[in-house]
């Protein structure tokens, strides 16, 4: 597959001109295609590998949270740490330690 270096739609090979935007495909330059489609495939089609993990992690604490809140929380005979358990609090300390992860790989790549 062929990447469009101006609206980054994938072509198939061999295509001359983008069926998206009717650009010239035939304009890169040889010996960098694989650089070019790995560049184009993490810029133009979801901005990298870490966005899965990172909604990965939000929907696994969202999970926890809804166990804990609705099922755990109205047992009886639980330790009284399961009952007064602060999980908004880890929650929102959690995506603070993602974000500044991110950032710090952000920064690392420039």
């Amino acid at each position: 597959m062929v990447y469009c270096s101006k609206c980054g739609k994938k072509n198939e090979d061999g295509a001359e001109f983008c069926s998206k935007c009717g650009a010239s495909l035939a304009a890169k330059v040889k010996g960098s295609d694989k650089e070019w489609d790995n560049r184009c495939e993490e810029e133009c089609h979801g901005g990298g590998r870490g966005w899965p993990f990172f909604w990965g992690i939000i929907i696994i604490l969202v999970g926890l949270w809804i166990i804990f809140e609705f099922f755990l929380k109205n047992i009886e005979g639980l330790p009284s740490w399961v009952q007064n358990f602060p999980f908004w609090g880890i929650f929102v300390l959690l995506i603070g330690i993602m974000i500044i992860l991110w950032g710090l790989r952000v920064i690392s790549k420039h």
